[in-house]
């Protein structure tokens, strides 16, 4: 098959291209209802059986791509955590293991609000309600397992391929998992202020100025503290 800009794709790429885009439409779907449904009548009175059917799709099918109520409205694709860490190790070869994940970050960041944008309507929206569901009194219970957990496997994803790339051992060596973390406490920082400053500042380029930041040491004097277009206090 030949596409509109001229490249041939063979026909067992073309069949497997669709299928995933079909895949990643039901998981959208699913996402956007559960949060719709959370939104609307609260964690504990919203079912399984109630996404699914929100959705259009059956009870099984609902588990083909989310364990649980908590990973449809907050899940990371674990096939994308497996992915970072490959990314981690070959991303900028050459390039500080900073620099590196700050060029990660930021494509992260972009796929985030696209993904949020793919959902429908605000991408700002979608993110305020996930943020609005963890003060529901009946999610704080299930996420306060499910998230750090989840958490954990993103740093540690991020952990390994940083040891791997800079030729050492994560367990004599403290420097690839306290940059993950940092990374980590980085990236949902600067989530959280997108989301209440109503996305007046591009996610990417607050994830870009803040790791930049990081590279200088976090300096007081730092445009990342102008961002919103105010007058540093220092």
């Amino acid at each position: 098959m030949t596409t509109p800009t001229g490249t041939t794709v063979p026909a067992g790429e073309t069949r497997v291209s669709l299928r995933e885009r079909k895949k990643l439409a039901t998981r959208r779907s699913l996402r956007r209802a559960a949060l719709d449904l959370v939104a609307e009548r609260g964690f504990a009175h919203v079912t399984i059986e109630n996404i699914a059917e929100a959705a259009d799709v059956s009870p099984r099918t609902f588990f083909n791509y989310f364990p649980s109520k908590e990973a449809a409205l907050f899940g990371t694709d674990p096939e994308r955590i497996l992915v970072l860490r490959e990314r981690m190790i070959h991303t900028a070869p050459g390039e500080p293991a900073l620099e590196a994940l700050r060029m990660i970050m930021v494509s992260d960041a972009r796929a985030v609000a696209d993904e949020l944008g793919a959902l429908g309507g605000d991408p700002v929206d979608w993110l305020r309600r996930m943020k609005g569901a963890h003060t529901d009194p009946q999610l704080r219970v299930g996420v306060g397992a499910f998230h750090p957990a989840q958490m954990a496997m993103v740093e540690r994803a991020i952990t390994e391929g940083l040891a791997e790339r800079l030729g050492t051992d994560p367990e004599r060596d403290p420097y690839p998992s306290l940059l993950a973390a940092t990374a980590a406490g980085v990236f949902r920082a600067s989530l959280s202020f997108w989301a209440g400053s109503g996305g007046t500042v591009p996610l990417e380029r607050l994830i870009d100025q803040a790791f930049r930041a990081l590279a200088d040491g976090l300096p007081e004097r730092r445009e990342l503290r102008n961002i919103m277009g105010k007058k540093d206090n220092t």
